[in-house]
């Protein structure tokens, strides 16, 4: 058993050091395998999805050299195969940039159907009419979706749905595709822009990044680069909730403030202090939070990712809050272990309605999925009492040394694996 222990009612004071941005980073390794040239990559964050991307490019000849922990160099000069299977790689979603990569660079790519957090249907429709407007035959065998083409030829392509996913997956393909792309109704992620900057690193011709058309001019050939990965937007919007829950005062560092504007926003509307300096954010929650309505959006909307977080710090506010999810739908699981510590929330389809509660109490919850485990987490941290957080493994997917950098905040949290460190744990915080 791996959990966390956590004695709820310290504040979180101090500074935090925010690592590079998951969802960017799980694209761009991807990328990094669309050149025969060495390509350094710095700032990677050191999480479960990003270890298994790294192993599963080994497992077809990628060379990956770790110069140190949160740098790599990446050398796909000895590919030998273009079958991406395994039982690992279905644990994450991102596996299927590989798709886009290797049918952009080899015309050819198979990949095992993605996983990763169960929280509702994320049909990968969108990558595949993609993939075949550039002229690629796609189908479904045996677990695998399978993509080739002659020749990969420039296309006018309209995004049904705004997914970020799609949106990369496809940029990726047609940045060595013949002739001109257009994406419209693009993703405008912060992630999306990191990987359009990278491959424009690589000698790519990629523009409109950030907007809702994306022009790509196609390239024969892609050469080596260094590229600094950008910082989290929603490991950085995690610690902001944990200090609003916890009526602390924390900084976190190496943060770019303006992707972090509508967490802000709502952060300010429920009553903390926000300062913002060039590359810092400074979260004071000084007085009781207050009630609003919040809606999940695409970028620059509040994220889907931090739905879970403004729900647990809604969950203590006076009054009474609504929140819609109009991203995934299967996104409130993590409601009824909330509410075994107490909290007051009813959900019907997709919103919460929340009435707010002086207090939660400690309790024996599970971690649904990778953001409501982070979430959960920060509940126990506000809470009366000893809470336990089991199936951590969804939240060392997206965060990095999670419990540690709680702990320099001053919270009690431990990492235990057995009955006895627990015992331990309860001994140790009285």
């Amino acid at each position: 058993m791996e959990q966390y222990a956590i004695k709820g009612g310290n504040p979180l004071v101090g500074e935090v050091e925010i690592g590079g941005a998951k969802n960017a980073a799980l694209a761009i390794l991807a990328a990094a395998t669309m050149t025969d040239e060495t390509v350094l990559i710095e700032n990677v964050p050191d999480v479960r999805d990003t270890n298994v991307m790294m192993q599963a490019m080994e497992s077809i000849g990628v060379i990956i050299n770790r110069v140190d922990r949160h740098t790599v160099k990446v050398n796909a000069s000895q590919v030998h195969n273009l079958v991406i299977k395994g039982d690992y790689i279905k644990k994450i979603r991102a596996s299927y940039y590989l798709l886009g990569a290797l049918l952009g660079k080899y015309s050819k790519a198979e990949v095992a159907l993605p996983g990763g957090c169960n929280i509702g249907l994320r049909p990968i429709d969108q990558h595949i009419k993609g993939f075949r407007a550039l002229g690629a035959n796609v189908g479904i065998e045996h677990g695998l979706i399978i993509a080739e083409t002659n020749k990969l030829k420039g296309n006018h392509i309209y995004m049904d749905v705004v997914t970020v996913g799609a949106t990369m997956n496809v940029m990726m393909a047609a940045v060595m595709a013949e002739g001109q792309t257009v994406i419209e109704n693009a993703a405008k992620e912060t992630h999306v822009v990191d990987l359009a900057n990278f491959l424009n690193s690589m000698g790519a011709n990629v523009k409109g990044a950030g907007t809702d058309v994306i022009r790509i001019k196609g390239v024969s050939k892609l050469h080596g680069t260094e590229y600094g990965i950008i910082p989290d937007q929603i490991e950085a919007g995690t610690f902001m909730f944990a200090a609003a829950v916890t009526k602390g005062d924390v900084t976190v560092k190496n943060v770019i403030p303006k992707h972090l504007e509508s967490i802000s926003a709502k952060l300010l509307e429920i009553g903390c202090e926000i300062e913002e300096s060039d590359d810092a954010v400074r979260v004071v929650a000084a007085k009781p939070l207050g009630h609003t309505h919040v809606k999940t959006l695409p970028y620059p909307g509040f994220p889907t990712d931090m739905q879970p977080q403004i729900t647990v710090a809604l969950g203590l506010s006076a009054g009474t809050s609504i929140v819609t999810e109009s991203i995934f739908e299967n996104r409130f699981k993590y409601v009824d272990e909330l509410t075994c510590m107490g909290a007051n929330i009813k959900v019907e389809s997709n919103t919460a309605i929340i009435d707010g509660v002086p207090k939660y109490t400690g309790a024996n919850i599970t971690a649904p999925d990778l953001r409501a485990g982070a979430a959960l987490v920060i509940a126990g941290l506000a809470a009366d009492g000893i809470t336990t957080v089991d199936d951590i493994k969804y939240i060392e997917r997206g965060y990095e040394d999670f419990h540690l950098k709680l702990q320099s905040l001053g919270a009690q949290i431990d990492l235990v694996t057995t009955e006895r460190d627990l015992q331990k744990f309860r001994l140790k915080v009285g």
